[in-house]
C-alpha cells in the first residue's frame, strides 16, 4: 500500500469543564501502517479515539482525512468514509445471531439502505450482503459460529464478533480500543495471530495496555501522557526513552529496553 497520509490531527484538544483530556495532539497516520497508542490509564488515548472517530468534538484543533477537514463530520459519516473501531467492552447484541449483528451493522451504514416502516431481517438476508458478512467471520475464524445466538458465545469469540463486525464495513482505517482486555492468555494470542493478518490489508491503530503483546504487531508506538503526546517512534526507541520509562514502564514488569 502506498505510504500517503490517510488520517491526520492538528493541536486537537478537548476539554471537559476544567478538565483536559486530550491537549493539543498532533497525530498523523500512513496509509498502510500499525500504530500503538500506549499510556497510563487516564492519559487520554480512548478520548483520542473518540474524536477520531467523531464520538467526541474537539475543543480545539482539526481532524483531516486523506487531506479533507471531517472535523465535524458525525460518527455514521466518518463509518462510511471508512474509519471504524471496537471498543474496550465488548459491543455487540446478545439477543440477536452472530451473523445478525453483521448484517444489522452492514444495513445500518450502507448508504443505499433507507429506513422504512421496520425492520426485517429476511428483507436483508441476500448475497450482495451476506457475502461481505460471511467473509469477516471466516477471517475471525469463527463463520461455523455464525448461526450460534450470540449469548452462548464465549467472551473470546465475541471480542472476535465484534472485529468481524468491523471488517464487514471494509474499513480504510481500524482502531482497536484494548482487543486484548478480558481475555484469557490463550483468547490473547488467538486474536493477536487473527489482527497480524488482518494487518496486512489495512491501517491499523491499536490502544493496549499489554505491551508486550503488540511490540512486534505495530511499527511505531505513540505514547499519550496527561493528555500529551509524550513521545513516539519504533516500539525499541520508545522502550529505551529515559522519560517513556519513567512515566510508564517504571509500572510494567517484564519489558527491558533490548526489545
Amino acid at each position: 500500500m502506498a505510504e500517503s497520509t490517510l488520517i491526520e490531527t492538528e493541536k486537537v484538544t478537548k476539554r471537559f469543564g476544567s478538565l483536559t483530556a486530550v491537549d493539543g495532539v498532533t497525530f498523523s497516520l500512513r496509509e498502510g501502517e500499525a500504530v500503538g497508542i500506549i499510556g497510563p490509564n487516564g492519559a487520554g488515548k480512548t478520548t483520542f479515539f473518540n474524536l477520531l472517530t467523531g464520538l467526541f468534538p474537539p475543543t480545539e484543533g482539526k481532524i483531516r482525512l486523506s487531506g479533507n477537514d471531517i472535523t465535524n463530520a458525525p460518527p455514521y459519516k466518518r463509518v462510511m468514509m471508512g474509519i471504524v473501531r471496537t471498543f474496550q467492552l465488548v459491543s455487540v447484541f446478545d439477543s440477536l445471531k452472530a451473523i445478525d449483528n453483521l448484517v444489522l451493522s452492514h444495513v445500518k451504514f450502507n448508504p443505499d439502505y433507507k429506513t422504512g416502516t421496520g425492520f426485517f431481517f429476511s428483507n436483508f438476508h441476500q448475497e450482495e450482503i451476506l457475502g461481505p458478512c460471511r467473509e469477516a467471520l471466516r477471517r475471525m475464524r469463527i463463520s461455523h459460529k455464525a448461526e450460534i445466538m450470540t449469548s452462548e458465545l464465549s467472551y473470546g469469540d465475541k471480542r472476535k464478533l465484534e472485529i468481524s463486525i468491523a471488517l464487514s464495513l471494509q474499513p480504510k482505517i481500524l482502531l482497536l480500543d484494548e482487543p486484548f482486555a478480558g481475555l484469557s492468555d490463550v483468547e490473547i494470542v488467538e486474536v493477536l495471530d487473527l489482527i497480524t493478518k488482518v494487518k496486512e490489508t489495512l491501517t491499523l491503530i491499536i490502544i493496549e495496555h499489554k505491551i508486550s503483546r503488540i511490540v512486534d504487531l505495530v511499527g511505531r508506538l505513540s505514547v499519550m501522557h496527561e493528555g500529551r503526546l509524550l513521545a513516539e517512534g519504533t516500539p525499541k526507541e520508545v522502550l529505551c526513552d529515559p522519560v517513556v520509562r519513567e512515566v510508564y514502564w517504571g509500572k510494567e514488569e517484564g519489558l527491558v529496553c533490548s526489545v
